[in-house]
């Protein structure tokens, strides 16, 4: 009888301490998981859109772009690249220029769709890299991650490539294909990406741009070592450090940033001190560049100097002027105009980077591809616009269009010097 009252006993209090968990809050259920395993339980993120959010252009300045002058400058950054060993930092900017749906009457320059499965299907990948390279999709034991790094098979930012396809309009259950044979979808991508990110990173301009693109109207989720993140969080990891520094001297970051101010205006993501935080510090970058522009209408790479910049200047080269230029004028295109510098100012440097794109060899542009990718969806912002829908537009009108740079490379062969990273 005693044996009989104990097991029942036992038996009682199983089942009760198993409806007390199923009955208990997310938060403590993850709690006791942490404390039995003695490892962080983290449910994924709940993502409730199917589609990335899209930041629609606030402006449309034909006298500041031209249609003539904005078709010339997407002919140059239509992404004509050769097939073998096509590194994934190209195409990546490729598709968050042109988007899934590019399509092009030219064989010889990948459309959206073609774009979109290099990146996207390993098989794809291996006809272009073969068995013996680094892959860039990895299968891992919880979700699907993107290899990054200097090798030349891989992608050159943590989370670059999944901002890209998200900028794209890349579908969360579009499929994946893996080395493995295992198929998955952008979702799992997504997932990895929230479960492996670390707020000291080095780099968080891609991975505040593809979280902001997915997980509105969410603003707060927890990352694998069961840390509470946030979108202020991520904000104020942004700010931090000198203007500079960071990729493409800061500007990815100033990018990064007005996506999340539009988007806090949208679903509130961004607590009130942030919001202002972000605007004060967008607002100190406006009277930067304000001051260091030179009189061509350029910006240098040291922007964040202001005046000295201009008494100072720094030898840079064309592609560090066609970097801080394109960057700026393509954030400024997203941003209230509260936060913009003299019209005059943004016409100049609009002047200066048509006429430069315009004058660049085939060959000069695929060396910089990274950047010059930059100024066509700039310039396609300023017209309210995007570059695919442009350039559908002006191809029903001008079937026979083609344009000739100064330069007229004839072909992209092998590079011979590596784009740098962007």
């Amino acid at each position: 009888m005693n044996r009989y009252l104990f097991w029942t006993v036992q038996f009682v209090f199983v089942v009760a301490l198993t409806i007390a968990f199923l009955l208990a809050p997310s938060e403590a259920k993850r709690l006791v998981k942490q404390e039995l395993t003695g490892k962080p339980a983290v449910q994924p993120v709940e993502i409730t859109r199917t589609e990335p959010i899209r930041i629609e252009p606030l402006y449309d300045r034909p006298e500041m772009v031209s249609d003539e002058d904005l078709a010339a400058v997407l002919w140059q950054v239509r992404p004509k690249f050769k097939r073998k060993g096509l590194r994934p930092n190209l195409v990546e900017h490729a598709i968050r220029t042109w988007s899934k749906d590019a399509v092009f009457n030219d064989p010889a320059v990948l459309s959206g769709k073609e774009l979109e499965k290099f990146l996207l299907d390993n098989s794809t990948f291996m006809l272009s890299w073969g068995e013996n390279a680094m892959p860039l999709l990895e299968d891992r034991k919880e979700g699907i991650g993107v290899n990054w790094g200097r090798v030349r098979s891989v992608s050159v930012h943590h989370d670059h490539m999944l901002a890209c396809v998200s900028e794209a309009g890349v579908h969360l259950d579009e499929p994946v294909f893996l080395p493995t044979q295992r198929r998955a979808t952008v979702k799992n991508i997504v997932q990895e990406s929230l479960r492996d990110f670390r707020l000291d990173e080095r780099e968080t301009e891609w991975t505040a741009m593809a979280f902001g693109l997915w997980l509105p109207p969410t603003k707060q989720w927890r990352s694998a070592d069961g840390r509470l993140m946030s979108f202020d969080l991520l904000a104020e990891r942004l700010i931090r450090g000198r203007l500079e520094k960071g990729v493409c001297s800061g500007t990815h970051r100033v990018y990064s940033l007005i996506l999340l101010w539009r988007l806090d205006e949208k679903f509130d993501i961004l607590s009130d001190p942030i919001q202002k935080k972000v605007y004060d510090h967008l607002a100190q970058v406006r009277d930067l560049i304000t001051a260091s522009q030179f009189e061509d209408g350029h910006w240098p790479s040291n922007w964040d100097e202001g005046a000295r910049a201009l008494s100072n200047p720094r030898d840079d080269k064309l592609k560090d002027k066609v970097i801080a230029t394109g960057h700026h004028l393509e954030w400024l295109a997203i941003a209230p105009q509260q936060l913009h510098p003299p019209r005059e100012n943004i016409d100049r440097a609009a002047r200066w980077i048509i006429e430069t794109t315009k004058q660049q060899s085939e060959e000069e542009i695929f060396l910089r591809y990274t950047f010059f990718s930059h100024v066509g969806s700039a310039l396609a912002l300023w017209r309210k616009t995007h570059p695919c829908d442009f350039w559908r537009q002006w191809i029903r009108k001008h079937p026979d269009y083609k344009f000739d740079p100064p330069g007229k490379a004839t072909s992209v062969g092998k590079a011979t010097s590596a784009p740098k990273a962007d």
